[in-house]
């Protein structure tokens, strides 16, 4: 199957210090190749996965789920821990989903989280429909796209699979369910306007998680895509600084 421009995986290896990064619902990697590249200048092992069913064609998501999406990215973090001395995991909207329940179940394997609008709710009255509309109508518009940034757009699903819409419900109650078991540090950007993901996930996630050493930052000039918007190097240099503070080992450039 052919991927869609930008979906390929990006890997990069540098230093003892790994970082995971997951994209985003009908999204792919292009969502975030940018962060993964500036994290790859800065020195560090870089994994950015493609997920099941992303990158081709909507009609390919229809047939994975939450079980697939999450086996990859626990697998690449075991690749990451295996070659890496620590890890830290990033990620995008449902990729911070995904990122929070690594460190949920994972622990120690994870050093520390950094999210960028993470989605952890589905609107009730949409994900009560699914049960039943799912079987009648199979896709509904797409959600990619949300980017204040003229010029820039999002390589992804112009549709979204209603099997799959209903199997990421299921994903967020799991997660909201075990975002108490997230203690290690974490950096939280949310953006001011995001017509994807409403604000009260990003204080749900704020006010569930045991991490004591928490930081948010709010991105005022980018919408839900902050990776590609306006915001986008302020999202790079927060992660630098919360890497380079954490970390236990210096990258290529901090030793210059």
């Amino acid at each position: 199957m052919q991927l869609l421009p930008g979906a390929e995986p990006f890997v990069h290896e540098g230093s003892p210090t790994g970082v995971l990064l997951c994209h985003g619902f009908t999204g792919c990697p292009q969502s975030m190749r940018p962060w993964a590249e500036h994290l790859a200048a800065r020195g560090l092992t870089v994994s950015l996965p493609l997920l099941p069913g992303h990158g081709t064609r909507w009609e390919d998501l229809q047939h994975t789920g939450w079980q697939d999406w999450y086996a990859t990215v626990d697998r690449e973090l075991t690749a990451l821990a295996g070659r890496c001395e620590e890890v830290f995991v990033c990620g995008l909207s449902m990729g911070g989903a995904l990122a929070l329940r690594l460190a949920a179940r994972r622990g120690d394997a994870v050093r520390g989280v950094a999210v960028v609008n993470p989605a952890v709710t589905f609107p009730r009255g949409r994900g009560l429909a699914l049960g039943v509309g799912r079987f009648l109508v199979p896709s509904t518009k797409g959600l990619t796209g949300d980017i204040a940034k003229e010029g820039v757009g999002e390589t992804g699903y112009d549709r979204v699979p209603l099997h799959a819409a209903h199997s990421l419900r299921r994903l967020f109650r799991l997660v909201r369910e075990e975002l108490p078991q997230v203690t290690q540090p974490l950096l939280l950007l949310r953006s001011t306007v995001d017509k994807v993901v409403p604000a009260s996930d990003s204080a749900l996630v704020l006010a569930s998680v045991s991490s004591r050493d928490v930081t948010e930052r709010v991105l005022r000039d980018s919408y839900h895509v902050a990776t590609l918007d306006h915001d986008a190097d302020r999202i790079f240099q927060e992660t630098d600084d919360f890497i380079s503070r954490l970390s236990t080992r210096k990258t290529a450039r901090d030793r210059t």
